[in-house]
């Protein structure tokens, strides 16, 4: 992959993963009607890691994990533990509140990853950048509270 293709495959997968992210709150609305969103997000949870395991090994892509390093496994852990609490929350928002209202808040993420990122990894938005993320804040902040 050429810099220039780089350059842009970054936002074509971005704006894969809302699409499927979309989908994702969707489907499950629909998909916790008459069941308990823990187990809804454990069914979730094993569908994924046999797609993602068949996806890996079909591509090739699979290498030893002993192989990796202690912080490689740590930070992969954490974000692992992170993603399940995520997952947990936002499936028992689902099951009791409005798709439409429980996804716009999810994405308050997006606030707290870049201020995440600005102390912890060095990261610096342009005034652009924080004007938009503060508007995407403020926006999800007016659709909680109506």
């Amino acid at each position: 992959m050429t810099s220039a293709s780089a350059g842009s495959a970054w936002f074509i997968w971005a704006l894969l993963s809302a699409v499927f992210a979309a989908l994702t709150a969707i489907f499950a609305k629909i998909g916790l009607a008459g069941v308990n969103s823990d187990m809804a997000t454990l069914i979730r949870t094993v569908i994924i890691l046999g797609v993602l395991g068949a996806f890996v090994y079909a591509t090739g892509k699979w290498t030893d994990p002993l192989a990796l390093s202690a912080k490689t496994w740590l930070f992969l852990v954490l974000s692992g533990l992170a993603t399940g609490a995520s997952w947990t929350c936002y499936f028992r928002a689902l099951k009791i509140g409005d798709a439409s209202k429980v996804a716009p808040v999810d994405k308050l993420s997006l606030l707290l990853v870049v201020v995440i990122a600005f102390v912890f990894l060095g990261e610096r938005p342009s005034l652009q950048e924080w004007v938009g993320i503060l508007m995407v804040g403020a926006g999800v902040m007016v659709l909680a509270l109506k």
